[in-house]
């Protein structure tokens, strides 16, 4: 049987689950997820993962935070005076919104925190400092 190397293009399904159990993705119900493996496609801990698996293997992957999303960074949470944020704009905790760089990039951000006074907004990914496990079961490989 082939075994995927790094250069293959694979499809797996998957389910992604917390330290507490709860489900943040999966592929049930979806087409398989299909990446070139050893390209920086997918998070580098779930790609190392790959290799060596055959079509209808299956096994569950740990995936510390840093090999995942990463640690947690301090400095992507910012204040911002909030008579400077326009009045339509939703400002719920957990609400997601765009932000601009003065380089013209745009970053997601998540709302934090609302106070009179300012709106604390998060640049981290949702599942930074989070450890991640993995459920995957090889369905494709197309060597490369």
């Amino acid at each position: 049987m082939t075994q995927a190397k790094a250069g293959d293009t694979v499809q797996i399904h998957y389910t992604g689950t917390l330290n507490d159990g709860a489900t943040f993705d999966s592929s049930a119900g979806r087409d398989p997820l299909e990446f070139v493996v050893g390209s920086g496609q997918i998070i580098p801990g779930l790609d190392a993962a790959i290799p060596g698996m055959t079509v209808g293997d299956k096994k569950t992957v740990q995936v510390p935070c840093a090999d995942a999303y990463g640690e947690l960074n301090p400095e992507a949470r910012q204040a911002i005076p909030r008579a400077e944020i326009p009045a339509d704009i939703p400002l719920d905790p957990g609400t997601q919104l765009q932000m601009q760089t003065p380089q013209g990039q745009v970053v997601p951000v998540t709302v934090a925190e609302v106070t009179e006074a300012e709106v604390t907004l998060d640049a981290n990914h949702p599942l930074a400092g989070k450890d991640l496990t993995f459920d995957i079961e090889m369905v494709a490989i197309k060597a490369a």
